[in-house]
């Protein structure tokens, strides 16, 4: 009797337990959605809304384009060229995206994030630096030189790096886990955010002189 017991509270826990796995929220495709009652003021959702499917063509799940390189005279030598849902519409659900990134000689793609997804890199041309950092209290640095055809991986939500150590161009594809994974590039969001985080609390979180911070708030200042 106590047998028969005991095997239904374990099944009683695993059904409970399946049942938290399914009871889950989805994760969110942009980055603030605020609930609203009235649905006929209703702006955005988690992701997009779906075509009829009897409107739908072989152009919703095309892009042309990806063959020419970005433009690299830039601050920090890099262009993203981002082909994601809304390149691609037919990408909506799907849970995946696309970008080719190009480097002028020691250009880099700077440290940032991905909220949304997992990135996985190959490098088609040259050679990188490459590196992420985990979370807090580690902050432990992964990081290798990728030639060309060697593959990295970006874990979801972790600060990323990439930087052409070559003395020319350096190319390089890399697939994103969501359909639109966003990007927090550190230095623009700490900086240059709008409106400006305050300077005393920059100034302590990163234990520099208040001049300091209001010059490279100057450098970084964002504009509309």
């Amino acid at each position: 009797m106590m047998k028969g017991v005991h095997f239904l509270a374990i099944v009683a826990l695993l059904s409970l337990a399946s049942s938290f796995v399914s009871a889950f929220d989805p994760s969110p495709l942009q980055d603030i959605c605020v609930a609203i009652d009235d649905p006929k003021s209703a702006v955005f959702v988690n992701g997009k809304f779906c075509k009829d499917l009897k409107d739908s063509n072989a152009n919703d799940f095309f892009f042309e384009g990806l063959q020419n390189p970005g433009n690299t005279d830039n601050k920090v030598g890099s262009n993203v060229t981002t082909v994601n849902v809304d390149q691609i519409k037919g990408l909506n659900t799907l849970g995946i995206s696309l970008v080719r990134i190009d480097y002028a000689p020691y250009g880099q793609n700077p440290p940032h994030i991905h909220p949304r997804g997992t990135e996985i890199l190959v490098v088609v041309e040259g050679s990188l630096l490459v590196g992420f950092v985990t979370s807090n209290m580690e902050n432990r640095l992964f990081t290798k030189v990728l030639n060309k055809g060697d593959v990295f991986v970006f874990p979801i939500g972790l600060i990323h790096f990439q930087f052409n150590v070559g003395h020319s161009n350096a190319l390089a594809f890399a697939a994103l886990s969501s359909q639109n994974a966003g990007v927090i590039t550190i230095a623009d969001a700490v900086f240059g955010s709008d409106p400006p985080i305050n300077s005393d609390v920059l100034a302590k979180a990163f234990q520099l002189d208040k001049n300091i911070v209001e010059e490279l708030q100057k450098k970084f200042e964002y504009k509309n």
